[in-house]
């Protein structure tokens, strides 16, 4: 397998759980971030806790911006924070690298093409529970990790080589042929799961269980729009995989309101409501909860 070097802008929950693994994996590293973490970076590395992959260190490189080419950057922060980041990666640096956001939402990848070649931009989706808890620490709670690599325009073998190095560090990972449906994929997951944890401030357990009926009525909305946007839609295996999840799984919109974090409720609701107005999809719940939240000061 060939050697990589990756960037890394942000090294939080999902940005520093990759980078560890692939540094641990023998890849060369870069991580960009503020001052204060890429200081701590340089001194400690990153360092995981996790029961999947175990408890390690890696080391790793640190800096405030992208400074030579990369084979790929990998986008690990919120929507909330993405135009400040982007300044961490430089045209000129960034060069012909693969641009990977794993960001939620379906409409970043749009706007990442309007700074960065349309064939070099290859959304990411990664099924994973993992959480920056300091800098530079991370704990990787789920039992599993799952990317799935996309970008319709991309050559395949890049999409490959990237495959293989994240599948041989750890992640099980696939290329996808389907950007929109990959991204759909995720987001009719994540909509209904964000949206209900956090307007009521429950784990996941709690809300399938007291909020049966409105999960329900919104997995079924979102997948209404999914469909109309050329995405799957199978309410019943969704309720199903929020079933099949530990009750006390929080999504990280939930985590961000709790900790008084900009939450990504218009990236990921307002993204939402946007795209069921352009296909005439009512969603009445949708609209509500995303109000509701809103008028909460979210």
């Amino acid at each position: 397998m060939t050697s990589l070097s990756v960037a890394i802008l942000g090294p939080g929950g999902v940005g520093g759980l990759l980078g560890a693994l692939l540094s641990r994996a023998g890849h060369r590293v870069v991580c960009l971030a503020g001052e204060d973490t890429v200081r701590v970076l340089r001194e400690s590395g990153l360092r995981v806790r996790s029961g999947l992959y175990g408890d390690f260190t890696a080391r790793v490189e640190a800096d405030t911006e992208l400074r030579e080419p990369v084979d790929a950057c990998l986008i690990g922060v919120k929507q909330t924070s993405l135009d400040a980041a982007l300044e961490r990666i430089p045209a000129k640096a960034l060069g012909d690298a693969l641009l990977v956001p794993f960001l939620n939402g379906v409409e970043h990848p749009a706007a990442l093409r309007e700074r960065h070649r349309h064939d070099l931009v290859a959304p990411g989706v990664i099924r994973v529970e993992s959480t920056r808890v300091a800098p530079g620490v991370i704990e990787h709670r789920s039992p599993f990790a799952e990317v799935d690599l996309a970008g319709d325009a991309v050559a395949r073998e890049r999409l490959d080589a990237l495959a293989e190095a994240l599948g041989a560090a750890g992640p099980v990972t696939r290329v996808v042929e389907d950007e929109t449906a990959a991204l759909w994929a995720k987001m009719s997951f994540l909509a209904p799961f964000a949206l209900l944890t956090t307007r009521h401030a429950l784990p996941l357990g709690e809300v399938r269980t007291r909020h049966r009926e409105e999960l329900t009525a919104l997995v079924e909305e979102t997948a209404a729009v999914s469909r109309a946007c050329g995405g799957p839609a199978d309410p019943a295996q969704a309720l199903a995989r929020y079933d099949a999840f530990p009750a006390a799984t929080r999504s990280s919109m939930q985590r961000d309101a709790e900790a008084g974090r900009p939450v990504e409720l218009d990236a990921i609701g307002g993204a939402l409501l946007r795209a069921a107005d352009r296909h005439a999809v009512a969603v009445p719940v949708a609209a509500r909860l995303v109000g509701e939240l809103r008028a909460a000061g979210y």
